[in-house]
């Protein structure tokens, strides 16, 4: 177990807000759910962020209990469901969009799209941005980074960037890794792209000494009350699985390379 202090940032991986079942079920947590786990947090002393803003008030020297507050893809229940909760609840977040994707559906997710996988267009990210929430970047057609080509690499974070920050107007900070797969040749190019940070899954509390371009999240699921969130970001839940998955990086990597060479995709 880890052990909280003030230089420990958990930060939240949440996807969509709905309720769905099946395969899927754990990337959707409903909007009552969402409510009861964003307010325990906040009755337990914390202030909810966006990563940005958390890591500039880490950095800043702030001695107030943070967690960072992320939401993955873009879903369009975001926009009709998330932002009520955040408002409610007081809280503020980060919201990364698939943004070769917007205005569809999320391909990636197979034939369980249809459950939750309409994402924003670009207006309603735009609407988004107005209503205060930070948006980063979730590559552009959420493929698994660290087995791409360079020239596909490069297109995958490059051209996202750009078109985001020309769209919407606003400088593009953070960077979350799809599928949370990266690497050192990843991180440079984002970082080169200029992004002065990254999040992958990881599972874990981050440390604001740690690498700011692989920042560790954990993820609340459904099943979550809100004693249990409480709980699982004050010691960071059980490190054994995350630890082993850190040490199988490598030759996990390798396989899902032979595997996009052979035609296939392993997420």
């Amino acid at each position: 177990m880890a052990t909280p202090t003030r230089e420990t940032l958990p930060a939240l991986m949440y996807h969509s807000v709905s309720a769905v079942g099946g395969p899927l079920s754990e990337l959707a947590v409903p909007p009552r759910r969402l409510t009861e786990q964003l307010s325990a947090l906040t009755a337990a002393g914390y202030r909810l962020v966006g990563l940005a803003e958390a890591l500039d008030l880490l950095s800043a020297g702030t001695t107030d209990k943070l967690i960072a507050v992320t939401f993955d893809d873009g879903y369009r229940d975001f926009l009709t469901a998330g932002l009520p909760v955040l408002a409610e609840t007081g809280a503020r977040a980060t919201l990364y969009a698939s943004v070769g994707h917007l205005g569809d559906r999320a391909g990636w997710l197979g034939r369980w799209a249809p459950d939750f996988g309409r994402l924003l267009t670009w207006d309603e990210l735009g609407e988004v941005a107005a209503a205060g929430v930070e948006i980063g970047n979730h590559s552009l057609i959420h493929h698994p980074l660290d087995v791409l080509p360079p020239d596909q690499l490069k297109d995958e974070i490059v051209r996202s960037h750009e078109e985001l920050e020309q769209r919407l107007q606003l400088k593009m900070r953070g960077f979350a890794y799809p599928h949370g797969y990266n690497g050192r040749r990843v991180r440079e190019l984002v970082r080169e792209t200029g992004y002065d940070h990254a999040t992958e899954v990881g599972r874990r509390l981050h440390r604001p000494g740690e690498h700011r371009f692989a920042v560790p999240r954990l993820q609340p699921t459904p099943a979550h009350s809100g004693a249990d969130l409480v709980a699982l970001v004050r010691d960071g839940g059980p490190q054994l699985v995350p630890q082993v998955k850190r040490l199988a990086q490598p030759a996990w990597r390798m396989t899902r390379k032979m595997a996009l060479r052979a035609g296939r995709n392993l997420t």
